[in-house]
């Protein structure tokens, strides 16, 4: 009679030799009865040794651990992908709420289409938690620090913001009431829940600066309402940070012809950037602060500036920035290839700016700032060498920012170095 009800759901249901299928806290008894047949008829089932001990003791298949890295898993699976020759092995995976928020399903639709696979999900661990906390899901963000430094979250940080946040381990609310502290948000209220969704679910609250709980179980999520204190670190996610937000030795693109040049950048959900002659890496932290799938690489000759690189990037919450040490353009090798490229420095070396034209994709923007008049002159003479291959006319724009000091008792302008900047963008 199941395996009836089964069939008349899901017709097409034998055509996808792969199943991943979400599963609560409780387990077995919370799958739904199309759930429980599609994994009684697979051979084989992966999952972690929390979920393979779900499984009723008459299930007859194989059952496999994850391996670790996840990515030899994926690699196994791919390799069960039926052949036109080959039998067809039915293939389940078993996972934690819904595959496809932060989960297995996510890296394994980068492998295989989804016409081959059938994704059944169980509730998220985001709804479950907003359904405890009276939050309505489209209004919060929603983050996971698994796996990831507790340092991501800085750039959700906001007066007022609403942040569900899956956790990595049971030091991670610790970790984050420190966090908000620090950035003065230590008034911030946090929840946090283990074992959510299952019959040993427990509930703690309370305020950043007093965290006094003891560390929860290994399997937590919490909800974090950010309040400010008065002298809270507020910062914007746009472009524009205050030039203080990052720690220099003066090689840094100053804040208005930063917030103008990433406007030229155009940064862009799952885009590349590279930042070539990064100094303290403000453009390309910018850039990935916009939007956490973006992505950067900071090129820089410097010791001492790749440190402060790293540092800022930490600060600012964008850890994952990858930072490369050596000189442009040899250092571009093997990168991975960028859909926007910043030359903000070195454009004196050799033939820099065709290199860099030439590694960067179809549709993508190239933006370059030169001080010196041997710089701009490098800027004006390739322009005008390559006017056709831009997608528009190269913008060459000369920017001036001017600033009120004191002089004795009175105040006047004090205009800081020009910049020429050159934007273009490459035919498709």
């Amino acid at each position: 009679r199941i395996k009836a009800i089964v069939r008349d759901k899901m017709p097409d249901i034998t055509k996808k030799w792969l199943r991943v299928i979400g599963i609560g806290e409780d387990g077995w008894d919370d799958l739904a009865a199309d759930s429980r047949e599609l994994l009684y008829e697979s051979e084989i089932v992966l999952g972690g040794e929390r979920h393979l001990k779900m499984l009723p003791e008459d299930w007859e298949g194989e059952r496999i651990v994850w391996s670790s890295p996840i990515r030899e898993a994926v690699s196994k699976i791919v390799s069960w992908r039926p052949s036109e020759s080959g039998s067809v092995k039915k293939v389940a995976v078993m996972a934690s709420g819904d595959p496809l928020c932060y989960g297995i399903a996510t890296k394994l639709l980068r492998y295989l289409p989804i016409e081959e696979m059938w994704i059944k999900p169980a509730l998220s661990t985001f709804s479950l938690i907003c359904s405890r906390v009276g939050w309505s899901l489209p209004d919060v963000e929603t983050l996971t620090i698994h796996g990831r430094p507790v340092e991501m979250l800085h750039p959700f940080v906001q007066p007022g913001a609403k942040l569900l946040v899956l956790n990595k381990d049971e030091g991670s609310p610790k970790q984050a009431a420190e966090l908000l502290t620090a950035r003065g948000f230590g008034k911030s209220e946090i929840t946090v829940i283990e074992h959510l969704g299952g019959s040993k679910e427990r509930q703690f609250s309370g305020q950043a600066d007093s965290w006094s709980h003891p560390e929860v179980a290994a399997l937590n999520t919490m909800a974090l309402e950010c309040i400010p204190d008065a002298n809270a670190n507020v910062l914007a996610r746009i472009p524009g940070l205050p030039d203080d937000a990052f720690l220099h030795d003066g090689q840094l693109t100053k804040r208005g012809i930063r917030a103008i040049t990433l406007s030229r950048l155009m940064p862009i959900v799952d885009q590349v950037l590279w930042d070539v002659g990064a100094g303290c890496g403000s453009v390309a932290i910018e850039w990935m602060r916009t939007n956490p799938r973006c992505k950067a690489v900071a090129i820089e000759k410097s010791e001492s500036r790749l440190k402060l690189i790293q540092q800022n990037a930490s600060e600012l919450g964008v850890p994952m920035l990858n930072i490369v040490s050596g000189n442009a353009p040899e250092a571009l090798n093997n990168l991975p290839a960028p859909d926007a490229i910043f030359i903000g420095g070195g454009l004196s070396a050799g033939n820099m700016l065709e290199i860099c034209w030439n590694a960067l994709k179809p549709g993508g923007r190239l933006v370059a700032n030169a001080v010196t008049l041997e710089s701009e002159q490098k800027l004006l003479q390739w322009q005008n060498e390559n006017a056709g291959k831009f997608a528009a006319t190269g913008d060459l724009t000369r920017l001036a920012v001017s600033h009120v000091e004191k002089i004795g008792k009175f105040q006047g302008w004090k205009t800081l170095r020009s910049v020429t900047q050159l934007a273009v963008i490459k035919k498709y």
